[in-house]
């Protein structure tokens, strides 16, 4: 039973999405900073876990990345209609995702199953995206952060979105034709 832990922790990440909305939609921003804070330590806790214990699952390896992303996403959105961030950052990074989830379902139809695997940068960019809303929770609950911060992030998200976009696609591009066109039966 305990081996499901690492799972129950990215269940309940991807559950704290309903909440944290409702926080940011009500402007209730130190509690939503609380939530958030929660969630993307429990994006640490959940893979030391499975790693640590050996407790790594399928399911984990889908459930993690997907708990990431809608955790991620809807916290960017809400931030971006409350005016705490740019619109365009939300839309730079839901193209990200849609290119990754379109590439792998993709690999995984026309070429063969797909290993959930996430690339080291993926992980850093997602580990920022994190930072870049748990500092834009901090400004709007009242710290003092200066705003060079907030922008750098912004810019450095922005950058390491691209290129780990471009990465996905050069990795599964090679994959790819080293699979498909390589190997003509």
């Amino acid at each position: 039973m305990k081996r499901h832990l690492p799972n129950a922790i990215s269940a309940l990440r991807g559950l704290s999405i309903l909440p944290l909305a409702w926080l940011l939609a009500v402007d209730a921003y130190e509690a939503a900073f609380a939530v958030a804070l929660l969630a993307g330590l429990s994006d640490c806790v959940d893979g030391f876990i499975a790693k640590r214990f050996g407790w790594v699952s399928a399911l984990g390896a889908w459930l993690d990345p997907i708990a990431d992303k809608l955790f991620v996403l809807t916290t960017l959105l809400m931030l971006a209609l409350n005016g705490w961030l740019p619109m365009d950052l939300v839309k730079l990074v839901f193209a990200r995702d849609l290119l990754i989830v379109a590439g792998a379902l993709s690999y995984h139809w026309l070429i063969r199953p797909l290993d959930i695997a996430p690339r080291y940068l993926s992980k850093i960019n997602t580990l920022l995206e994190i930072v870049l809303v748990l500092a834009v929770l901090a400004v709007a609950s009242g710290w003092a952060l200066p705003a060079a911060l907030i922008l750098g992030l912004i810019w450095l998200v922005a950058l390491l979105t691209i290129v780990s976009g471009a990465d996905y696609i050069w990795i599964w591009a090679q994959r790819a034709y080293r699979e498909k066109w390589l190997r003509l039966d």
